[in-house]
C-alpha cells in the first residue's frame, strides 16, 4: 500500500452522507441491489442507517455478483470469493437503486445491468457509489455519489470491511506500464 499525497476520505463519514443523499429515493415499489462484495457492504450498513424509511417503504433488498457477466470474464476467471446473485422479489416494474463502492471504468455497472435484466425489466435503475473515482470508459455514470476523487490509472481504491464491521478505504498503487 501507498500513503496518498493527500489523506483519503473517511468512509464511514461518506457512508453517512451516502444515507441522507438515497433517503429521498426510497419510495414504495423500490429496492436496493448491492454489487458484491463491496456494494453489498454498503447496502448492509445503509440498512442499518435508513431502517425506519426501509421498513415504513417495504424496501426490497437484493444482491448481485457480476462476476460472469463482465466482459473480462476470461481473463480474470472464477474467483473464490464469488457468490450467488440473491434477487428475491420480481424485478419488474420495480425501481432498483444499485449499490456499488468505487465508480471507474463503469464496466462493473455494465454487468450488473446485463445480470438485472436476466432477472426482468425494472421500471428504472438508479445507481449510487461511495466514491467516483473517474476514468469512465462506457456512458455509464453514478446518479448519486458521496465523493469524486480523481485518481491515475495505476492507483487502486479500496473499501475494506473491518472486522468491527465499519468500512474504510485503501489505496494501491501499481507500477504504470512503461513503452519502449
Amino acid at each position: 500500500m501507498t500513503t496518498p499525497s493527500h489523506p483519503l476520505p473517511n468512509a464511514e463519514n461518506l457512508l453517512r452522507a451516502l444515507a441522507q443523499k438515497l433517503a429521498p429515493l426510497l419510495q414504495d415499489n423500490t429496492a436496493l441491489v448491492g454489487i458484491h462484495s463491496g456494494g453489498v457492504w454498503l447496502m448492509q450498513r445503509l440498512q442499518e442507517l435508513l431502517k425506519d424509511t426501509i421498513a415504513a417503504k417495504g424496501i426490497e433488498i437484493g444482491s448481485l455478483d457480476v462476476s460472469f457477466y463482465r466482459d473480462d470474464y476470461a481473463k480474470r476467471g472464477l474467483k473464490p470469493e464469488n457468490r450467488p446473485s440473491q434477487i428475491p422479489f420480481d424485478v419488474d416494474n420495480k425501481h432498483i437503486i444499485l449499490i456499488d463502492d468505487v465508480f471507474y471504468t463503469g464496466r462493473t455497472t455494465r454487468a450488473a445491468l446485463n445480470e438485472l435484466f436476466d432477472y426482468g425489466r425494472p421500471a428504472s435503475v438508479t445507481l449510487v457509489a461511495l466514491i467516483n473515482r473517474g476514468g469512465r470508459e462506457l456512458p455509464i455514470a453514478p446518479q448519486i455519489v458521496a465523493a469524486e476523487l480523481p485518481l491515475e490509472s495505476h492507483q487502486n481504491l479500496q473499501l475494506i470491511q473491518n472486522n468491527d464491521g465499519t468500512l474504510s478505504l485503501e489505496l494501491i498503487n501499481h507500477t504504470p506500464k512503461t513503452y519502449a
